[in-house]
């Protein structure tokens, strides 16, 4: 029965006839439209057999594709596209499948023609929405093709970039491969970023394209500006993952990938930041120091091997330049308050004399350490450029200040100068930093057009606590030798901000006082070059110059300008335009400097005690105190720290002072003594009335500079009994060592520890 329906036409489905008729007997004369009408007509009428239609649709397209029949299978393909755009009923899903099935036939076809084909139906069916997801389809094959196709080498260059849809003729394949990308990642969900970002990364990585940046960088931009905002913090993590997997890696691929992380984080910044902020500058951190390493090493291993490769020190030094460029990049991004988080957590990482340990490894020794220094203190200045606190204590807090001011008293100029430009970049939050540069004697500061704001509560409380320890490292900035035109135009800029930004007329008076201080530092510190002294000069005649016409007190300005003038005609390299130039007129020899080329404390205290001023404070000069802190941080790295300890030990221990003691003890010494005890109650008597007399008059720097004093030498004594009574612990290898007698026990400071305990 079936057999003799499938001979008579007549007695054929109805939906069969209606596919038939749809095909012309010669196939360039192309899709039947009245037939192919009636078709859709009924599809729609009657939606059950839809998935009838799509399966004889599906056999015919077969057997033409095998017959080598084209232009029906171009017919039958434009049916299949019209079937599907026309209809969206329950059984839609069945029909899908028969449509997926022909179009898989086709991309595996051999022909070109066929696969374009294809390829374009499969585009018409991917921009249809769907009421709802189909679970049970599966484009594994599709993508696998697809992805084969783009790397296509067929010989015809027209056919391999064609694609001939009407709504795509104008659109390049760059173009097209673009906006897929696009929509692909936008349709995202939170689970299928890593899936989507992998692949990605792996391209990137076959085909060595990290290196050039270009195409890396393009690819992550369009990735971050199509997923949903608070899903970019997932291809952050993955991009930070893949570079701690690339670690050992050249240098030019890390700095790609940095390169990548910089545009994607800056991206990400506008969105959702999440808990990656930290996470970003840990890692950054961390390849920093794996640079450094890298660099000193000369090796990507512990331990230089014949067969490791070669590291290429210009590669790392501009690996370190883009991680610093990053840094600076991303935290410009962020607000306030979580970039005075990101410099508590760089000041926490950066090895500080005495307080956080060395962060170079045990085979680049005081050299990886002051690279790290180096590196990381530049990383803070990228992160503090552009930062404008409105409260300045929250800005520099305790735990921020004290690191940072102990590396201005170290040796290392290029540390120092980094620090007092850290200082400048977070105190400066009127954007006036430029405008004391050049250092220069102006006879009118109003053409500075400084902008000057009253100073808030939080400013003078901050100055109330931190001001003296401002003015004392400043001053102790200048007694270094090593200090160049630089330091003193960043000193400059310093006092200037200061006193522009933080000053009421307490701290006025205590710039002044400190001006004062550093004219003497210059005529009594002899053993200084000649260049600094000129230059610690000149810096205090521009400070002088400039506080006077912010005081506005005429007969304060009158004196300043008075020795300036003087200063021109008699001793010009005690100016700024003289010694703070690229080629210093300084002579060779500094005679001694006296009368009217100098600032008078007692005339300028007299001058400004008439308008208001304190005129005590005014009359005192500046002394600062000088504690432990000097001593210690008074060296080229924290490896120093031990020695210098020891040598202090060793000068100061109870044994030497009893044998010194012992030796001196004369005749005349015990007939001195004796002849003194008989006045000891008198002499008494006198050193306590000394005590009121100081207590009582005295300023209150030298009181604090003496207890101070006693403070110190507590302390070492209180050391020198800890050292005795509290020993390390005994050397992992016993206690004789190879024969030549007892070795001493390793302190804990001295223990090399794996590097999976330390960071």
């Amino acid at each position: 029965m079936y057999g003799v329906c499938g001979c008579c036409g007549a007695l054929r489905p109805r939906y069969k006839r209606l596919v038939d008729n749809i095909f012309p007997e010669d196939p360039e004369d192309g899709l039947v439209k009245a037939n192919m009408e009636k078709l859709t007509f009924y599809a729609l009428s009657a939606p059950e057999k839809l998935d009838r239609i799509g399966a004889y649709l599906s056999e015919r397209l077969s057997r033409d594709v095998a017959r080598h029949r084209y232009g029906y299978v171009c017919i039958a393909m434009e049916a299949l596209d019209q079937l599907l755009m026309a209809c969206h009923c329950q059984s839609i899903n069945l029909f899908v499948e028969s449509f997926l099935t022909m179009v898989r036939k086709l991309l595996e076809a051999d022909k070109p023609n066929l696969q374009i084909l294809g390829t374009n139906s499969f585009v018409k069916f991917a921009n249809i929405e769907e009421d709802t997801a189909s679970y049970h389809r599966s484009y594994d094959f599709f993508v696998s093709r697809f992805s084969e196709m783009c790397h296509s080498s067929y010989e015809d260059p027209d056919i391999r970039t064609k694609s001939p849809s009407p709504e795509t003729e104008k659109e390049s394949p760059v173009e097209l491969t673009e906006r897929c990308f696009r929509e692909l990642l936008g349709r995202a969900a939170y689970d299928n970023i890593k899936n989507a970002v992998k692949p990605v990364l792996m391209h990137l990585d076959n085909h060595s394209l990290w290196e050039s940046k270009t195409f890396s960088v393009r690819c992550f931009k369009i990735i971050m500006y199509s997923i949903q905002s608070q899903h970019s913090h997932l291809v952050i993590q993955q991009l930070l993952g893949h570079l701690d997997a690339n670690s050992k890696n050249s240098a030019r691929v890390r700095a790609g990938i940095v390169e990548v992380i910089s545009e994607a984080a800056v991206i990400e910044a506008s969105g959702s930041i999440g808990p990656t902020v930290l996470e970003v500058f840990n890692t950054l951190l961390k390849q920093l120091r794996l640079s450094v390493d890298y660099e000193l090493t000369g090796s990507y291993d512990s331990f230089a091997n014949l067969g490791s490769k070669v590291i290429k020190v210009h590669e790392e030094r501009q690996l370190q330049e883009a991680v610093i460029k990053t840094i600076g990049s991303f935290a410009n991004t962020l607000p306030t308050y979580q970039r005075s988080e990101v410099m508590l957590f760089i000041i926490g990482k950066i090895p500080v004399p005495g307080m956080y340990p060395s962060l170079g490894s045990a085979n680049t020794g005081v050299e990886g350490s002051r690279m790290i220094q180096i590196m990381l203190l530049k990383s803070l200045l990228q992160v503090t450029a552009g930062f404008q606190s409105t409260n300045i204590l929250t800005a520099l807090p305790t735990s921020f200040l004290d690191p940072l001011l102990s590396f201005t008293l170290m040796e290392d100029a290029e540390i120092r100068l980094l620090v007092l430009d850290i200082l400048i970049s977070i105190i400066d939050r009127h954007d006036n930093r430029h405008k004391f540069s050049p250092v220069r004697i102006i006879s009118d500061i109003s053409v500075l057009k400084l902008k000057v704001d009253k100073c808030s509560r939080q400013d003078n409380l901050f100055m109330k606590k931190h001001s003296q320890r401002l003015y004392r490292h400043i001053y102790l900035a200048c007694k270094e030798e090593s200090s160049v035109q630089q330091h003193f135009e960043s000193l400059y800029t310093l006092l200037g901000l200061i006193c522009v930004e933080l000053a009421n007329e307490e701290v006025v008076v205590d710039l002044i006082r400190l001006a004062l201080a550093l004219q003497d530092l210059a005529l009594t510190e002899e053993a200084l070059p000649v260049y600094n002294r000129c230059a610690i000069h000149a810096l205090s005649a521009a400070y002088l110059n400039l506080i006077s016409q912010l005081t506005t007190v005429p007969t304060f300005c009158q004196h300043v300008h008075e020795v300036i003038e003087s200063r021109k005609k008699l001793v010009p390299f005690l100016l700024p335009e003289d010694v703070l130039v690229e080629s210093s007129k300084i002579p060779e020899k500094l005679e001694k400097v006296e009368g009217e080329v100098l600032f008078v404390q007692a005339k300028i205290a007299e001058m400004l005690g008439g308008s208001g001023y304190n005129t005590e404070r005014l009359a005192t000069s500046y002394i600062p105190q000088i504690t432990d802190e000097d001593r210690l941080s008074k060296r080229k790295s924290i490896g120093d720290t031990v020695s210098l300890q020891l040598e202090m030990e060793s000068r100061n221990s109870p044994e030497k002072e009893q044998r010194s003691t012992a030796e001196q003890i004369t005749f005349e010494t015990l007939k001195q003594a004796i002849g003194d005890s008989v006045n000891v109650e008198e002499l008494e008597r006198e050193r306590r009335r000394q005590v009121v007399e100081r207590f009582q008059t005295a300023p209150f720097e030298e009181i604090a500079a003496h207890c101070g004093a006693r403070a110190s030498l507590l302390q070492s004594k209180l050391n020198q009994v800890f050292e005795i009574t509290i020993r390390p612990p005994p050397s992992p290898s016993g206690s004789v060592g190879n024969g030549h007698g007892r070795t001493r026990s390793v302190p804990v400071y001295e223990m090399k520890f794996p590097d999976l305990c330390v960071y």
